[in-house]
């Protein structure tokens, strides 16, 4: 330094000055990424966190059978002696106005129908295996929905809007409560043979919440669990490689998301490859149903929709909050329906009762809510012939959305009771209406939440699963 001292001024002293605060934040941010403080997405709550629900709750899981297509409810729970007596003949005039439909004369059930259970609840000879459970089941005969088209109405059972993108039930249902297993999804969708038509994705994603709640969708055709859940091994990597390769990938993405101001679509993206991470390990063991004794896999049966209902089970087992299985391929006879409805409830029945009867026996039935039905039921008369490939020889049913029949079982639900009834005809729902959004209250007030205060904001507004809508069915709850 020469002899004259350097005056600095004020504006020089905070430009050099802040320069050097901001080289020591810039360590801070590198000590905390790459030093001995790293800090991971584990060290962060996850979304799918478990949570206190706002009261006590009956029903900590939840197993949804949806029958997409809609079955016929005058042919499985609701059984109607009217249509033997007018079987042939056209509806009274009054019924006319019921149906916006063409219909044909009034058909009879092709199935017998038996009272089981010491409540003597009448069901269909086709399903007589859930019939022996039937004093744990509670039916709903007066559901109703929208409108009598598939898409819309699919979309309503499963996320509580007909028209728009909105959270599924199974988001909904981990948003408020998490997840007991932080290995697996917290929701998970099981449907074999993909997903075309109906809304696919749309049924089980997580619309406005937070990605992590999206239903992880599993496609139950394939038998191998290489191919039932792919990428679960590294052939090329030890695992001792494998964790600190994901360790980096941990500090990198955090710096990404601290960078983005946590982004909720990069949470969402950096929560699935975790997610995917940690799968590894327990999703192997989930899906193998050799695991299983003997005597459990015959107790449910053979085929696809025996196997993804027992992988039901062993998920709920295992914490998995909310798991759906779409049960048989089509339930939408308008022709044969004899045969088809036969034929499909084949494939489930009898893995639908050993569920129960397993679940039962493993103390998991009092604390696990089953949901059984589709998105509407078909009308009590023979669909008049139409020239398209799915009515061209008749003795089938058409749609109907102004009853039909669902039923739950277990999760605090009073078994062995019918509510509402439909009219003589089966056509709608006259005693006790249960619409949509009363089914989603009354199954979100048995995992212990008040359906109008279960919100989530969004583009300025709180957003519920029932939206403006829905009453709890308290006589459905034990």
């Amino acid at each position: 330094m020469s002899g004259s001292l350097r005056l600095v001024s004020r504006r020089d002293l905070l430009r050099c000055g802040g320069m050097g605060i901001g080289a020591l934040a810039f360590s801070g941010v590198m000590r905390d990424a790459f030093g001995s403080e790293t800090r991971s997405t584990a060290d962060i709550e996850s979304p799918l966190a478990p949570r206190q629900p706002h009261f006590a709750a009956t029903a900590k899981r939840v197993i949804h059978l949806f029958l997409s297509g809609g079955p016929s409810h005058v042919d499985t729970f609701d059984p109607k002696p009217a249509l033997d007596k007018y079987h042939g003949q056209l509806l009274p005039e009054s019924m006319h106005r019921v149906t916006e439909r063409r219909t044909g004369t009034v058909m009879r059930s092709p199935y017998k129908f038996q009272r089981y259970g010491q409540s003597g609840i009448e069901v269909s000879e086709i399903f007589s295996h859930i019939g022996e459970c039937i004093d744990d089941i509670a039916v709903i005969r007066s559901m109703q929905a929208d409108v009598p088209n598939h898409l819309p109405s699919i979309l309503l059972m499963n996320c509580g809007d007909s028209r728009l993108i909105r959270p599924s039930l199974g988001s909904w249902a981990t948003y408020g409560l998490g997840s007991e297993n932080q290995n697996l999804p917290g929701f998970i969708a099981m449907r074999p043979g993909g997903y075309p038509g109906n809304g696919g994705p749309q049924n089980w994603r997580s619309g406005f919440l937070p990605g992590a709640h999206q239903g992880t969708y599993i496609d139950t055709r394939h038998t191998q669990i290489e191919k039932l859940i792919e990428n679960t091994t590294n052939q090329r990597v030890s695992h001792d490689e494998q964790t600190r390769q994901i360790e980096l990938l941990r500090v990198l993405n955090e710096g990404h998301r601290r960078e983005r101001d946590h982004n909720a679509q990069i949470e969402a993206r950096i929560q699935s490859f975790e997610l995917a991470s940690r799968m590894q390990l327990e999703a192997t063991d989930a899906f193998d149903l050799s695991q299983e004794p003997e005597s459990i896999r015959r107790m449910y049966g053979d085929g696809t929709e025996a196997r993804q209902i027992l992988i039901a089970r062993r998920l709920v087992e295992r914490g998995v909050r909310f798991v759906q299985a779409w049960v048989g391929s089509d339930w939408d006879h308008h022709q044969n329906l004899e045969q088809s409805h036969r034929a499909m409830a084949k494939q489930c029945d009898q893995a639908i009762g050993a569920l129960l009867k397993d679940l039962k026996q493993r103390g998991m039935l009092d604390d696990t809510l089953v949901i059984w039905g589709g998105e509407f039921g078909r009308t009590p008369t023979v669909e008049v012939p139409m020239g398209l490939p799915n009515n061209l020889f008749g003795n089938g049913r058409d749609h109907n959305n102004h009853g039909f029949t669902t039923w739950l079982a277990g999760g605090g639900v009073k078994g062995g009771y019918v509510h509402g009834a439909t009219d003589e005809f089966g056509f709608q729902a006259v005693e006790k209406k249960v619409h949509v959004h009363d089914l989603h209250a009354t199954i979100l007030h048995l995992l212990g939440f008040d359906h109008t205060q279960l919100t989530y904001r969004h583009a300025s507004r709180d957003f519920r699963l029932t939206d403006v809508y829905g009453d709890v069915v308290h006589e459905l709850i034990a």
